[in-house]
């Protein structure tokens, strides 16, 4: 029971690290910190999805009390950038930049590294903003809470697929505490974490259990066209690149529920 109960505080120690990295929110100060264990927290990176996606969920439906949905849906978003400090999209922006302007491999990294925005970052981050924006304002209300509760922890499991099976890119970067590569034990875990609370909320919000095979369908062919480029340019993945996965297949998945819906419409 002892070693039980060791290895569970680990596991949430585990989860608060990835808490603390991958948004703003404090952690306890019983919590610690090994720098080993930022090695075995992305396993939680899902997790922490769930947290995102409750506070963007929360956001909307309250401010949808007093605004109409175009407001609330541009509040929600507000919310989720403030608390992950804009860390996935900043991520999603280099990318674009890197692999928008650079030739070469090596190129393409100094671009990601460099901390300012170009033309093809500051493009593409309105272009996906926006995208976003229109998609879940055109979603029908009753799914848009589901939508966004599934969404940022399904987003976060294919970004966490690429610690999973690439390599990482370079010898520095913000994502290089996760840079060694994710064990299938650990990826299970991530699994675990999206698959058990998305069954409750499918059995809470069944209409959204038809709309989730096109959403995920769509957010796997995101991420492997994303995963395949990567590689091919650079020979894995960097944090950048993981920022970008995220924010790609979230934007997949709510375009795959937008599309069953709009299929389905008299």
């Amino acid at each position: 029971m002892a070693l039980l109960g060791q290895h569970a505080l680990h596991q949430l120690r585990l989860f608060f690290i990835a808490l603390q990295f991958f948004t703003r929110i404090p952690i306890p100060g019983w919590v610690g910190f090994d720098p080993a264990w930022l090695h075995h927290a992305s396993r939680y990176f899902p997790a922490v999805g769930w947290v995102v996606g409750a506070v963007a969920a929360s956001t909307y439906a309250i401010a949808s009390l007093w605004w109409p949905a175009a407001v609330a849906i541009l509040m929600s978003m507000v919310a989720s950038i403030l608390l992950t400090g804009a860390f996935h999209e900043d991520g999603f922006a280099d990318v674009c930049d890197g692999f928008g302007g650079g030739m070469t491999p090596a190129r393409v990294l100094e671009i990601m590294k460099d901390s300012r925005v170009g033309a093809y970052g500051a493009i593409g981050m309105c272009l996906m903003l926006l995208s976003k924006f229109i998609v879940l304002v055109s979603l029908p209300t009753v799914l848009v809470i589901p939508a966004l509760l599934l969404a940022h922890p399904l987003s976060r499991l294919f970004s966490c697929s690429l610690i999973w099976l690439l390599s990482y890119a370079k010898q520095e970067g913000k994502a290089k505490p996760l840079a060694q590569k994710m064990t299938s034990n650990e990826f299970g875990i991530a699994c675990l974490t999206v698959l058990l609370p998305a069954g409750a909320i499918l059995f809470w919000q069944p209409l959204m259990t038809d709309r989730l095979l096109p959403a995920m369908v769509l957010m796997l062919l995101a991420s492997f066209w994303l995963a395949r480029v990567f590689f091919k340019k650079i020979g894995g993945y960097t944090g950048d690149c993981l920022g970008a996965v995220q924010q790609l297949s979230e934007l997949a998945f709510y375009l795959g529920v937008l599309a069953r819906v709009v299929s389905t419409s008299p």
